[in-house]
């Protein structure tokens, strides 16, 4: 079934402004004093989903705007586009495709249909045949050109295919095993070369992912690392032991080389920026081994069930895109901050910064209307306590309102204790120090207590005080295993998700990416001549024109 695309409804705009009456009565209003009137106030706005829980209590938000945002989903039809998307509807309606990532993570006994076909025993069937794969060459019985065991892996991928395994590997650093994998993306020929230089050809396996096995990074980077493999004594017939695909282009994959028995599916209805659940993560399962990879998995199920079930005013997903949409529509903030206090989640931002502006960065809505509001933010980010000494200066004392979700797992994978206890105190501090802020009146009271004299405490009094009152989440974990991970990547796309439908649009296509694609597939035809035309004559504007001049012609 499609979901009809639609208009905003008179409703839903009389909403909208009444959340706008809102906001005039409260932009103003001080945590400080929402926190010193109201005991209840971080347990009332906190939610826990079996042991993973998440504070948004340092929100510049009442009741009264919970349940206004609340109305807002609720005439936005979120909880029918919910089901919508958990049970295979059509809701990528530009490319007539259903956006069932969820179907991956589904428990064996699930039965998850589109077009009248259940799609979880080929899903199941792909995971065996991964899980197979994995434990072959754990056991090293997966055999190069000369005989050696297979030790190291390359993986090629671009986009999703390549930032999901490669993110979530580091995550999973802890639970990582023997194999060593590497990951390369950028057709920029230093990278792969950096990484071949690092690999023994006669003991390494090449995963290239490209569902249409003509993406031009990943293929590319696959010919090099074909080309490799045939200098150091590898035969065409050899390239077969080397290579593995994921891919929709089975035909493609065996020309290049690749086995047919060793090409894992890919289907159109998972994004690429979706795609980690999948054998997508094939790279990933080999890293952590398959037992971790499941547990990944089952974490994400989890909080698909969560998603699915709990009512809206208890559902961590959608608290937390409301808690969006009321920073970027009402407060007008561009941009929202993750700030992981975990060293192996250093990567969590750039895996999220994919995920929500590829996925929200729109400005027509489902109906082909021009939005009505400011749709997807800038998302950036970096770890605990690094950016402390860094951009948390603007976060602090800067002008812009930055919205800001602190992630910290409870216990750490090491045995310094001391150190996590520090890093905890200082996450915490941190979302304290925004919300509370340093009034003139304690910058003096500060100084005074140093010994300055007035004039002086007049002079530098100024300087340090901090606005406060920035928003934060807090979210907190047991520990960071992989079913956490599952939990949290989840998480993050049913946020992405449920913003989308407030904004009324597709959340799961990206023309932009193709239009670049495009043009650089031209534009590469004319620097290598395939292209005959010459560049003054060509649809080139007149900087591209002189820029493909200046290189193929450097003087």
């Amino acid at each position: 079934m499609t979901v009809t695309a639609h208009s905003i409804t008179p409703e839903f705009k009389a909403q909208w402004q009444t959340l706008q009456l809102h906001f005039e009565q409260v932009k103003s209003q001080s945590m400080r004093d929402l926190f010193a009137n109201d005991a209840s106030r971080s347990a009332r706005f906190s939610l826990d989903v079996d042991g993973f829980f998440l504070d948004y209590s340092k929100n510049i938000i009442t009741q009264e705007t919970l349940d206004h945002l609340l109305k807002l989903a609720e005439l936005a039809g979120l909880d029918k586009k919910r089901n919508a998307l958990l049970t295979g509807e059509t809701v990528n309606i530009t490319e007539q495709r259903c956006a069932l990532h969820t179907a991956l993570r589904a428990p064996q006994s699930a039965s998850i249909t589109i077009d009248g076909k259940n799609v979880v025993p080929e899903i199941q069937q792909t995971l065996a045949k991964m899980k197979q794969l994995v434990e072959q060459l754990e056991a090293g019985k997966v055999l190069g050109f000369t005989g050696k065991p297979i030790k190291q892996v390359l993986s090629l991928g671009i986009g999703g295919s390549y930032l999901g395994p490669k993110i979530m590997s580091q995550a999973l650093k802890h639970y990582q095993n023997e194999m060593d994998v590497h990951f390369v993306a950028n057709i920029d020929g230093h990278h792969i070369h950096q990484v071949l230089d690092k690999l023994d050809p006669e003991q390494t396996l090449v995963i290239t992912s490209s569902k249409s096995f003509s993406t031009q990074e990943t293929l590319q980077n696959s010919l090099v690392a074909k080309q490799w493999l045939r200098d150091a004594g590898a035969s065409q017939d050899d390239i077969g032991k080397h290579f593995v695909a994921v891919s929709s282009n089975i035909d493609a994959a065996v020309q290049f080389g690749i086995k047919q028995e060793n090409i894992f599916p890919m289907w159109d209805w998972v994004g690429g920026r979706y795609s980690v659940w999948s054998a997508i993560g094939l790279p990933l399962a080999i890293a952590i081994g398959f037992e971790n990879f499941s547990q990944m998995l089952a974490g994400g199920n989890a909080m698909d069930d969560h998603f699915a079930t709990a009512p809206l005013s208890q559902n961590m997903p959608v608290i937390m895109a409301l808690m969006g949409v009321w920073y970027i529509n009402f407060f007008g903030a561009q941009s929202h901050l993750l700030l992981p206090y975990h060293h192996d989640l250093r990567g969590f931002p750039a895996y999220i910064q994919q995920l929500d502006m590829e996925s929200n960065g729109k400005t027509v809505q489902q109906d082909g209307n021009d939005t009505f509001a400011e749709t997807g933010p800038i998302i950036w980010g970096g770890e605990g306590t690094n950016g402390q000494h860094a951009f948390h200066q603007l976060m602090h004392q800067g002008s812009p309102l930055i919205p800001s979700d602190f992630i910290l797992a409870i216990e750490p994978t090491h045995s310094s204790q001391d150190l996590h206890n520090a890093l905890a105190s200082n996450c915490f501090a941190q979302s304290q120090a925004l919300m509370m802020g340093k009034t003139l009146a304690e910058a003096k009271s500060e100084l005074s207590e140093k010994g300055l004299d007035s004039s002086e405490i007049e002079r530098l009094a100024p300087h340090k005080v901090m606005q406060g009152n920035k928003p934060s989440n807090t979210l907190l974990m047991n520990a960071l295993t992989p079913y956490n991970l599952g939990r949290l990547i989840a998480l993050y796309e049913h946020k992405v998700f449920c913003q989308g439908v407030i904004w009324n649009i597709n959340s799961f296509d990206q023309w932009g990416v193709e239009l670049g694609k495009t043009m650089s597939t031209d534009i590469l035809n004319t620097i290598e001549g395939a292209d005959n035309t010459d560049t003054a004559n060509h649809q080139y504007d007149s900087s591209t024109t002189q820029l493909i001049k200046r290189f193929s012609s450097p003087s």
